[in-house]
């Protein structure tokens, strides 16, 4: 997108779908007074010109804004984009049967007229104000509904689910999880909010804390102020962590300010360390109660989708596990659970996962789940089951890319073993 074709290509869409969308809004205003004409058409190309300018300024890179106020100003100008494409869907609708109309009473009206002797024909057919109206209005709505999405990303709901297993020794039975993912800190702009949700786990006093990736969006000095506010998370059984593909720092051109990529990697994993929570990198670890044993499977992040290296080693994290009764494996990528666990780790208990964030867009009501990432996920939010194994993939503690959610809010989950 950062090439001149590229920006060319995509500046030129920006252009075309504005005029389009214009002709909309001339044609709604075309009985207002001129003044107020005028002002509605400056207003509108202003915005046109906000959303050139905020792309403009991100593709290029320039550095005029804190990184937070550049975050909420590209949200912004992809909030309109979509809302743009949005109502001229239904603009394009009232256009399609505009022309089958326009050819209809183009051809077929002339051969009546010719049979009639009257060569007098006029073909004028205008918008739909109906379709009109409502494409600006299910555009702008779904705009304010992006705008409101900035109210949620702090709105931590905590998820209860309780998970029957026959096989869970019985020493275990009623094992309370808090599983968290996803914290994305470099997205993080109010700690005291931050320290809210933390409060919020510690208040149900689990026995086992799992987090299962992306503490960071790329570099491990994003954790600098929000360290001591999760180095607070302590559980009986201890807290234990993975890799998320965002730890790796593969999204950003290294050296950084003289570091390296492979010196971010090492100093986000002395970040876990640093707050006291067991970083599993591709290994088990074992944990005992009245002589029965569970085993914690932790792998690096692994995802069956192309874009998305495979850094875990099942082979490494499951040697030794395999004569423990009963197992949950840490893995970022839910894909992995199709892709590779469910056909060579049938022993594989619970399978916990993030990533998806439920896209941070969707709708879940009573009977209704839906979110647009389901189309690249099969497994996207909540509790799956396949031939007595469970996977659980959580929505994700924070938010990358746009500063909100909308529908699937940030989660704390609290599982219980039964």
């Amino acid at each position: 997108m950062r090439s001149p074709l590229g920006m060319l290509i995509f500046f030129s869409f920006i252009l075309l779908l504005d005029l389009y969308v214009f002709q909309s809004v001339k044609y709604l205003s075309a009985e207002n007074s001129a003044r107020n004409k005028t002002i509605l058409h400056i207003v509108y190309w202003s915005l046109t010109v906000y959303s050139v300018l905020s792309f403009l300024m991100i593709f290029s890179g320039i550095q005029i804004f804190p990184k937070v106020v550049k975050i909420y100003i590209f949200s912004i100008a992809v909030g309109l984009l979509i809302a743009k494409i949005c109502g001229s869907l239904f603009f394009l609708v009232d256009d399609i049967r505009r022309l089958i109309q326009w050819i209809t009473m183009t051809f077929f009206a002339q051969k009546s007229q010719i049979t009639s002797g009257d060569a007098d024909v006029a073909v004028n057919i205008s918008r739909s104000a109906f379709l009109s109206w409502v494409g600006l209005g299910f555009g702008s709505g779904i705009f304010g509904v992006l705008l409101y999405g900035f109210g949620n990303k702090y709105r931590y709901q905590l998820v209860k689910q309780k998970i029957k297993f026959d096989n869970l020794p019985a020493s275990f039975k009623g094992l309370k999880i808090i599983h968290i993912s996803d914290i994305h800190s470099g997205s993080f702009t109010d700690t005291k909010a931050v320290e809210l949700g933390i409060q919020k786990i510690l208040e149900h006093e689990a026995d086992l804390i799992l987090f299962t990736g992306d503490l960071v969006n790329d570099m491990a000095s994003e954790m600098n102020s929000y360290k001591p506010i999760f180095s607070k998370l302590k559980a009986p059984m201890g807290v234990y962590s993975i890799l998320g593909n965002h730890d790796y720092g593969d999204y950003v051109q290294w050296p950084i300010d003289g570091l390296s990529k492979e010196q971010n990697l090492e100093n986000l994993k002395n970040v876990h360390q640093e707050m006291g929570w067991r970083l599993l990198l591709n290994e088990h670890v074992v944990i005992e109660k009245n002589n029965e044993t569970i085993a914690i499977l932790g792998i690096e992040n692994w995802g069956a989708k192309a874009r998305f290296p495979k850094y875990g080693r099942m082979d490494l994290a499951y040697a030794g596990a395999e004569k423990h009764p009963f197992k949950i494996l840490m893995s970022h990528d839910p894909s992995h659970w199709k892709a590779q666990v469910r056909k060579d780790y049938k022993d594989i208990d619970l399978m916990l996962s993030g990533h998806t964030h439920g896209m941070q867009f969707g709708v879940e009501l009573p009977g209704i789940k839906w979110s647009p990432i389901k189309y690249l996920y099969q497994e996207w939010a909540g509790l799956y089951e396949h031939e007595g194994k469970k996977l659980y993939v959580n929505r994700g503690f924070g938010f990358l890319g746009y500063p909100g959610r909308v529908g699937i809010l940030p989660e704390i989950t609290l599982l219980e073993l039964v």
